[in-house]
């Protein structure tokens, strides 16, 4: 059996239910779950104290489970960024661990990317909401589940999607997957922890965030310099925010156009991820390959790009130059 171990390394768990519900599940799904020692910890609004959380992510590194699936996310990484082992993250990986998440995640996964240019985590599902939803809430989403299964046996290899607003037929990109909660991402920026991506492809999702704050961090992104050096720019779900009478019409598509505006950089929209139901798995430090036909566009890897090679920025170019060397490697 695939071993899995659910961990909580940032927000608290509100109820302890859920993630017995979502190991019963994921049993049921055939994964050997352990619960991790400090899972159900609280301290403040977090899974217990800074020393505690990174001694529960270093004992799992250590271990090194096939799957590490977090229970939720919230709030918290950021805090242990700076005195993380990466090198015990990266030896994990190295011996088959499946890192997964999203939303605080994208600190870990993106602060992996800044350090170790060849490994990958995944950009997936969380225990607590995606596999511990009770049946009156609507259960766990089949995709969602099916996606998770096929990633973490190691045999998901695209995922297809239908580009919202079109006018991107033929094109073709290819580069570092990279990204997450643009929130979080943006919180990097200028730290040691952020990734310096070139050639890449940027994937993006927040949740409760207004349209106006996700068009001021989406230009952020533009005006240092990382949405310009990118191959291709993918949108996943910005839903939660309320309206207000002062929108007068103003929505997140303006804030979509907003940075279109600036730069030559292709946006799509309609990437299934975020906090949402319905999201797929994504292999978020691996090299992928970007494909549209029309409005259907599928995103392609390696089978396992857990050790992915990645071209880096500075190596003489040859035959064989590659996405991350700084290149417009993207056409349409």
């Amino acid at each position: 059996m695939t071993s899995l171990t659910l961990f909580s390394p940032a927000g608290a768990v509100p109820k302890a239910d859920a993630v017995k519900r979502a190991a019963k599940r994921l049993a049921q799904l055939g994964f050997e779950v352990a619960i991790d020692a400090d899972a159900l910890s609280r301290q403040q609004r977090f899974a217990g104290d800074d020393a505690a959380r990174l001694t529960a992510l270093h004992r799992i590194a250590d271990a090194a489970p096939s799957v590490a699936l977090a229970t939720r996310g919230g709030y918290g990484l950021t805090r242990l960024l700076d005195q993380i082992d990466w090198s015990r993250i990266a030896s994990s990986i190295e011996r088959g661990t499946r890192w997964v998440g999203y939303s605080d995640l994208t600190a870990l996964q993106n602060g992996l990317i800044a350090r170790h240019k060849g490994l990958a985590m995944w950009s997936g599902p969380l225990a607590c909401d995606d596999f511990g939803r009770t049946e009156a809430d609507g259960g766990v989403d089949e995709i969602t589940r099916d996606c998770f299964v096929e990633a973490m046996s190691g045999a998901l290899e695209a995922v297809g999607f239908r580009e919202t607003t079109g006018g991107f037929d033929g094109l073709e990109a290819r580069g570092r997957l990279w990204g997450g909660n643009l929130t979080v991402l943006c919180s990097l920026l200028g730290t040691p922890h952020w990734p310096k991506v070139r050639g890449g492809l940027l994937f993006l999702e927040d949740v409760n965030e207004h349209p106006y704050r996700v068009e001021r961090m989406l230009l952020q992104l533009q005006q240092a310099g990382v949405i310009d050096n990118q191959a291709a720019v993918l949108l996943g779900d910005f839903s939660g925010a309320a309206k207000t009478p002062n929108d007068r019409g103003y929505g997140l598509k303006d804030a979509i156009a907003a940075l279109r505006a600036c730069t030559k950089t292709p946006v799509l929209t309609g990437l299934p991820f975020g906090h949402v139901r319905t999201k797929v798995c994504l292999p978020v430090g691996g090299t992928v390959e970007l494909y549209v036909q029309g409005r259907e566009a599928i995103l392609g890897w390696q089978s396992d790009p857990r050790l992915a090679h990645v071209h880096e920025h500075g190596d003489d170019c040859g035959p064989d130059c590659g996405p991350d060397c700084g290149h417009d490697h993207a056409h349409h």
